[in-house]
């Protein structure tokens, strides 16, 4: 842990004292540079060093290849998901070509940091206010040094993703006190020291991306012996590199590379169709980029951004493709060699091999026509052929038994390149340049140059080497023959590599090499090659790639494996103790995306399906909760498109139909004698809900007779039992029988006695 004071080079964002004055322009500026920095990082692929952006602003040159560095702005606004991908991917960017626009050399500027942190200027309810207005106040304590949280005029808790600034106090389960610094809680006063990362070892060199004609093998080390933290610097120097391999010429006849990778589109459909497809390596597209032709189509495409490592950037060239850049190769074919041709074709030769013809051909026909301007003898090189200015005439290529490869028979060809006598011609007619006509050589066979006359031939121009044929002394022609060079250096510096003696074709007379044309080709003998430094190599750290992170936030764990191993041969290793491996370990677990995951929705249990049968809903409860489910927020901080359910339909099954339910019976409407009683039935739903879907021939009946004992005690008081003066029927009552009933009893009570 360091002190409250640091040096220049390393000392915290602060603001200036003199920033005080203006404290809200001030804190808003600092917000905004944090917005700033955090869009700049999406742009450049910022690193992320425990909870500050390190923003790439200058390269490091080293060993051919550029890789990023960082600046000194380091500033607290951390989604620490991130982790040393953010740096590797920069590196990867700047090593395919495409990071030139950090070339330039920042400015050298000597800075004066202010002491004082902001947060301990401006409190987190300060820093609220400056954002959401006078009323407003923190609202959430937890991770402050990560996202300040605010209420908001609307009395909502609210954040703009912005960490509280440096300084401003915090609080976890194992500090007290302490301040923000680089988006964590630290001791108040102190800061983490910080770790320079350092390269760990390097990989073994990878499969070859050829099986002949040049590949390239790769291998590669991570910033992570140990990675940097606490604002320490990246790794600066070479994160992968590359070498030859597979170097030896394709045997006769085997396919070219580009030529394979267009067809392994064959059996893939194109907008729905199928072609066969051709390298197409016209005007207009990087010689590093997958472009091909459908056959039989006058169209091309990209089907790749690039090439297979190893692949040729030109067919007439030995430079090949690494990660989609054209890389240099000598004529040695070794990646990066400084091995050249001479002016002869001949790697490593004087010139001394060859002679130079050139001249000026402006004869003409009258009536036009093909005429003859130069041959080209077997064995030339550097061919140039090209009109001196713009005409209706046209350059024509045949061989010596007038078999024409380009414009004849009065037929003109469209400018490409043609396969011809072992090498390629790059035939040109542009616009607005004259025609012309070029290849590298050497030629297979003697060629005749023509043109086909339609108009005064202004002159062609012809340029070419061509092999020198000498005698020694007298008149014998000087021999030619085979020899072996020295050996090679060997492949590998242990483990097994190999050496080889090429065959090259020297003059016998002073022993210079020539070109293999010069010599029998039936008589060539085989390479010579032998096993070399056979030795088991040191004991190395062998890292495997880092496993996904268990979670994508809240913290969670990634692994890799981390073997010691020794390669004991080619294509052999094995596995040793860890303590043979005298360098440090690399580690092998370490956190991940350590950013706190936004607030979710949290469902609970499904009620009981109502009603209890027949269609219906269930019900639950939907919360809006932090990740650790500790807080409840309200819904509105929650996604509301992915928010579950809080009602879906059911079924318990059908329910059972409606039916009649009688009541119970009334009293019988007699006192004495036969009477009736009534009910009532209703038809009602298995809810108890009226209905009318009841059978009606099932229906109970609502009104049945009944029967009332009557009391035959006599009355003692016949004042008490007489008929009602007014009633005139009483004869009738008791004639019809009507005394069982009460009324007519009651009213004619003398008539009815006794009866």
């Amino acid at each position: 842990m360091g002190s409250l004071h640091r040096n220049v080079r390393d000392a915290p964002l602060w603001f200036s004292a003199a920033c005080l004055r203006y404290k809200t322009q001030a804190f808003m500026l600092y917000q905004s540079l944090l917005v700033l920095t955090r869009d700049i990082k999406h742009v450049l692929s910022a690193y992320c060093w425990k909870g500050g952006w390190v923003i790439a602003t200058r390269c490091i040159q080293g060993n051919g290849q550029r890789h990023v560095s960082r600046a000194s702005a380091s500033l607290g606004d951390v989604p620490p998901d991130l982790t040393r991908e953010g740096s590797i991917h920069k590196a990867q960017h700047a090593g395919s070509g495409r990071g030139t626009c950090l070339d330039n050399e920042p400015l050298k500027r000597d800075f004066l940091y202010p002491t004082v942190a902001p947060g301990q200027v401006y409190d987190a309810d300060e820093q609220c206010r400056f954002q959401y207005g006078a009323s407003s106040r923190q609202c959430k304590y937890g991770e402050v040094c990560r996202e300040l949280w605010c209420l908001s005029k609307s009395n909502r808790c609210v954040t703009n993703s912005i960490p509280a600034a440096e300084g401003t106090l915090c609080q976890t389960g194992s500090i007290d006190k302490g301040w923000c610094y680089q988006g964590e809680c630290v001791a108040f006063g102190t800061w983490p020291q910080s770790v320079d990362g350092d390269w760990g070892p390097w990989s073994i060199w990878g499969e070859c991306s050829r099986t002949c004609g040049g590949g390239v093998s790769s291998s590669v080390r991570h910033c992570d012996s140990p990675a940097p933290s606490g604002g320490g610097k990246y790794c600066l120097g070479e994160r992968k590199r590359y070498r030859s391999c597979n170097t030896d010429a394709c045997p006769a006849g085997s396919r070219d590379f580009r030529e394979k990778q267009c067809a392994d589109f064959d059996s893939m459909p194109f907008r729905g169709k199928y072609y066969n497809w051709k390298p197409y390596t016209g005007g207009g597209v990087k010689p590093c980029a997958l472009n091909c032709l459908a056959e039989g189509y006058n169209f091309y495409t990209e089907r790749s951004p690039a090439v297979i490592d190893g692949t040729r950037c030109q067919g007439d060239s030995l430079d090949i493709c690494i990660n989609g850049e054209c890389k240099h190769v000598g004529c040695d074919n070794i990646l990066g060699s400084d091995a050249k041709e001479d002016r002869c074709r001949v790697c490593g030769g004087d010139g001394s091999t060859c002679e130079a013809t050139e001249g000026l051909f402006n004869d003409s026909l009258p009536r036009g026509g093909y005429m003859e301007v130069i041959q080209i003898p077997r064995g030339s090189v550097h061919i140039e052929i090209k009109e001196v200015a713009m005409s209706k005439n046209y350059i024509a290529l045949k061989s010596e038994g007038d078999d024409y490869y380009i414009n004849g028979a009065w037929t003109i060809d469209w400018p490409r390149k043609f396969d011809i006598a072992g090498t390629a011609f790059h035939y040109k007619r542009p616009s607005d340049e004259p025609e012309s006509l070029e290849a590298l050589g050497a030629t297979t066979e003697n060629l005749v140059v023509m043109v086909l006359l339609q108009e005064q031939n202004l002159g062609i121009r012809y340029k070419f080497n061509v092999p020198i044929t000498r005698t020694g002394s007298g008149d014998n022609e000087v021999g030619f023959s085979w020899h072996h060079l020295p050996w090679s250096e060997c492949s590998a510096t242990c483990a097994g590599g190999s050496q080889k003696q090429e065959v090259v074709c020297k003059r016998l007379d002073d022993g210079s090499v020539v070109q293999n044309t010069y010599c029998d080709p039936d008589s060539k003998p085989p390479e010579n090659q032998r096993a070399c430094n056979t030795e088991p190599c040191p004991p190395e750290w062998f890292i495997g790639d880092w496993s996904d992170c268990s979670k994508t936030c809240d913290g969670g764990m990634r692994t890799r494996t981390v073997l010691c191993i020794r390669k004991i041969g080619p294509a052999e290793e094995e596995t040793l103790e860890d303590s043979l491996c005298l360098t440090h370990r690399p580690i092998e677990r370490e956190s991940c995306n350590n950013q706190s995951c936004p607030p979710q929705w949290v469902t609970l249990d499904w009620s009981e399906c109502t009603p209890k049968c027949g269609p219906g809903f269930k019900h639950r409860i939907v919360l809006c909760k932090s990740s650790d489910l500790t807080k409840t927020f309200p819904p509105a901080h929650c996604p509301d498109h992915n928010k579950p359910p809080v009602r879906i339909r059911c079924s318990l099954g059908r329910c059972p139909p409606p039916r009649w339910i009688p009541g119970e019976w009334g009293q019988c409407s007699a006192q004495c004698g036969l009477g009736q009683q009534m009910r009532t039935v209703q038809c009602l739903s298995y809810t108890g809900q009226p209905s009318s879907e009841c059978a009606e021939s099932l229906r109970p009946p609502t009104m049945q007779q009944c029967e009332s004992k009557c009391d035959a005690t006599p009355i003692s008081n016949a004042e008490e039992c007489k008929d009602v003066n007014k009633v005139a029927y009483c004869p009738l009552v008791l004639k019809f029988k009507f005394c069982s009933r009460a009324y007519f009893r009651q009213m004619c009570c003398k008539t009815c006695q006794g009866h």
